[in-house]
């Protein structure tokens, strides 16, 4: 396929490119408002019922913000498949520049969503490179392009070594170089600690990082690569200040909750857009980049 982005309909390799085409998915389709789908709250982690309405309209000014930065947003179709966590559409699949390759999510609840996103993406027209399969486990909030050729991997307990090992087979007689991070346990299985929850590309060689809960070796590994840190303000590290995503050309958009994470990127010289995720990002844990999966940058 042609690589520039006027002629592409999908890319990868990049968190931090102009955003031109992304998925979402609403809580209306992911059945917050649905009692079924809803009353499974607790289990899948979430700190309270979802408030419907509330998360809806959050998750359509997130929306807006992409519009206006000029980004197609395409939403995600309805489908028996999904759960509440279908929210945060980041995690069940990653396209590369050679096709989508669907991911084999830690949380088994999510396995059945990988396949919808690749259905979804063969119909847009994006082909499959590879799939990820059990006992590997991977789910895309884990990896962070560091540049077009290495793609670095969270090891922990949503993406699996054994997962890491399929990813690296698939992506390295391609030219992609597939490196590991170990995760710390953080508050266990059962909690959503991705490698993204710790650090967000802002542009080519800055990061947004939650310093104190990143490995010796990732940060070593960040620093050898010219990566220069912006940390997050500490006091607001439950409400996922880490989480932000990339419009590319130094635009950002954030939670509002996290007012002086926030005025750090400001005075970093970053444009930030925020949104206010009360509801969509804190009660279910997923910022403003688990509820997005890019498909094409540049």
């Amino acid at each position: 396929m042609l690589k520039t982005a006027l002629n592409a309909i999908y890319t990868g390799h990049s968190m931090v490119g102009t955003l031109r085409r992304v998925l979402v998915c609403s809580p209306r389709t992911a059945g917050w408002d649905a009692p079924p789908r809803r009353e499974q709250w607790s289990e899948l982690g979430f700190l309270h019922p979802p408030d419907f309405a509330c998360a809806q309209a959050q998750h359509d000014a997130l929306c807006r913000i992409l519009q206006e930065a000029g980004a197609e947003v395409i939403q995600l179709p309805p489908s028996t498949s999904l759960t509440l966590d279908a929210v945060y559409t980041h995690d069940a699949s990653i396209p590369t520049d050679l096709g989508l390759i669907r991911m084999s999510p830690g949380k088994a609840s999510r396995v059945p969503e990988a396949q919808h996103h690749l259905d979804v993406c063969s119909r847009l027209g994006i082909p499959l490179l590879g799939a990820v399969k059990g006992p590997g486990t991977s789910e895309a909030g884990d990896m962070v392009w560091l540049d077009a050729k290495t793609l670095l991997v969270g090891r922990g307990y949503r993406t699996n070594a054994a997962g890491i090992g399929q990813l690296r087979a698939l992506l390295e007689p391609r030219g992609v170089e597939v490196l590991s991070a170990p995760l710390p346990h953080g508050q266990g299985p059962s909690a959503c600690l991705h490698l993204m929850s710790l650090i967000s590309l802002l542009d080519e060689n800055v990061a947004l990082v939650d310093l104190p809960g990143l490995a010796v070796e990732t940060v070593e590994l960040l620093r050898a690569r010219g990566y220069r840190f912006l940390e997050i303000d500490a006091s607001e590290r439950e409400a996922l200040a880490c989480n932000v995503l990339s419009l590319g050309g130094r635009r950002l958009v954030a939670s509002a909750e996290n007012e002086k994470t926030n005025q750090r990127l400001r005075a970093a010289g970053f444009e930030v857009a925020t949104f206010p995720g009360s509801e969509i990002c804190i009660n279910g844990s997923g910022g403003p980049t688990c509820l997005t999966r890019p498909l094409l940058r540049g």
